[in-house]
């Protein structure tokens, strides 16, 4: 192939990014609703509202009907639910958890308002996004930044760093000091979480490393292939589906569950639990984390193992003696 013919190639195959990007950030974006989203239902008009939910849309809501508001309350502190419509005593009130996400909590406030036969609802937000973040329009930029550095660690350490077990000694300093200084920036400066700094620091650390790993990983498993295949699932599926700034009942499925199981969206959701909910909900996305990062370090040991020379040297065995 000539110098012309591969750049046109080159040229073509960054128009089909470019294409595969649009598409991968802008189509959950335009697509979101709620599907079977978990919410709850009190009092005395909970059989009719629960009927008339159904009736506007039968697969949007996973509806539980609680005994109160009190059950209701504790329902969302658990993160087991985005919201709930607790009605008697006059107007139905809306109970929202908006650090779970206010995408979410916007939607059953328009909802319960417009519910036929019921008032203008009351909202009532239990658990609400930080008050430097109220919008956690801070919180959603957040992913973006750990998925690109993670990449780019992941691609200098690999192209630059010849050696597998440096390279693993660069991955671990990066996790570490990448966790601590990004979470000095989003929740000591930017305030745009809540908790203890060391927690945050750890999961952001361990996001950073899952999503390094994985690229180093694979590069020394199957090559530089790997770094496109490892970069592009984290940037093309990992980032758009983490639900950093909706919720993963919001967007299209099976995307939306498929985007828990990548770090991006794992992160997100072990960073809302261990600020907000006090760690209620974080055994999954600590789980995939976890997962994609011992990932990464299982296929870099396998890659070390196959680099080791083998040995040729073998003990000649003595001739033996014959007989005169």
């Amino acid at each position: 192939m000539t110098i012309t013919r591969r750049a046109v190639a080159l040229g073509l195959a960054a128009t089909a990014i470019q294409a595969m990007m649009l598409i991968a950030f802008a189509w959950p974006t335009v697509n979101l609703a709620p599907r079977d989203l978990p919410i709850a239902v009190a009092g005395p008009g909970s059989v009719q509202v629960a009927e008339q939910l159904r009736q506007r849309d039968s697969e949007a809501f996973e509806i539980t009907t609680v005994a109160d508001a009190s059950e209701a309350r504790t329902a969302l502190a658990d993160n087991e639910i985005y919201g709930a419509i607790v009605t008697g005593n006059g107007a139905p009130q809306v109970l929202v958890a908006s650090a779970a996400s206010p995408a979410v909590a916007q939607q059953l406030t328009a909802v319960a308002q417009q519910l036929s036969g019921l008032p203008a609802a009351q909202v009532q937000d239990v658990i609400a996004t930080d008050p430097d973040d109220p919008r956690g329009a801070g919180f959603g930029s957040m992913v973006l930044p750990l998925v690109m550095s993670g990449i780019a660690a992941g691609v200098l350490l690999t192209l630059l760093i010849p050696s597998l077990g440096a390279r693993l000694a660069g991955l671990a300093t990066f996790g570490i000091a990448g966790g601590l200084l990004s979470t000095l920036v989003f929740h000591t400066w930017l305030s745009i979480l809540p908790g203890a700094y060391l927690e945050l620091a750890a999961i952001a650390g361990l996001a950073s490393f899952a999503v390094s790993a994985t690229i180093v990983g694979l590069a020394a498993a199957i090559g530089r292939p790997g770094i496109g295949l490892g970069a592009l699932t984290m940037l093309l599926v990992g980032n758009p589906f983490s639900a950093a700034t909706s919720a993963p009942e919001l967007l299209p499925q099976p995307w939306g569950t498929l985007g828990q199981l990548l770090p991006p969206g794992a992160a997100a959701s072990l960073l809302r639990s261990v600020a907000y909910f006090d760690g209620a909900g974080a055994i999954a996305p600590l789980t995939v984390l976890l997962a994609w990062a011992a990932g990464g370090v299982a296929l870099l040991g396998i890659a070390a193992v196959r680099s080791r020379p083998v040995s040729t040297s073998a003990t000649t065995p003595e001739p033996m003696a014959v007989p005169a």
